[in-house]
């Protein structure tokens, strides 16, 4: 694995041990297609949330494409290691935080607002999509924030969550990945 983007492109970042984890990191192509749509978008990668966050890639391609600071929710203490060791790696310790807890019990500790917010649950855990939706409606997110779900292709995008309306559905292998977003006033 490597950051794809900005500041610290060609960066590698260390992955989970194989067949030690439940970890699946979002492969390099699927990193590249998503940040690709939110480049395009416009997308203020000011205030980052990590939620599942796993090796820490998603979280840290952000804060490489921009100059501010991420939030990174992971249960397990093992990849929690693995995200800071790939921060101190990478030189953005100081602009992070590691959250070694389930996601549903760190929102409440959490303060956004988060202009970005990268969700990549364990695929098929209605407990995570759940997260994810209070996320969605919660004030952590900032007027304009854009929300990333990666899900299994067996599962439809919902249309709307919370406050933030499906722009954009594109699957990639056994991988879908949805952006959400505020619907622009007419």
């Amino acid at each position: 694995m490597r950051v794809i983007g900005g500041s610290a492109r060609g960066r590698t970042l260390k992955g989970p041990p194989p067949r030690e984890t439940a970890t699946r990191p979002t492969s390099d192509m699927v990193r590249g297609v998503i940040f690709d749509m939110l480049d395009a978008m416009g997308t203020d990668y000011d205030r980052v949330l990590d939620l599942y966050a796993g090796t820490g890639a998603l979280g840290i391609e952000a804060l490489s494409r921009g100059d501010g600071t991420a939030d990174f929710v992971e249960a397990d203490a093992a990849a929690a290691r693995l995200i800071d060791a790939n921060l101190a790696a990478i030189g953005f310790a100081s602009r992070a935080r590691v959250h070694r807890r389930r996601a549903e019990q760190a929102l409440s500790s959490l303060s956004g607002p988060y202009t970005l917010v990268l969700a990549d649950p364990p695929y098929y855990d209605d407990g995570a999509l759940a997260a994810v939706e209070q996320v969605a409606a919660s004030p952590l997110l900032a007027e304009g924030a854009v929300l990333v779900l990666e899900h299994g292709r067996r599962q439809e995008p919902a249309e709307m969550l919370g406050k933030l309306t499906l722009y954009r559905s594109r699957r990639h292998g056994d991988s879908v990945v949805s952006i959400y977003r505020e619907e622009e006033s007419a």
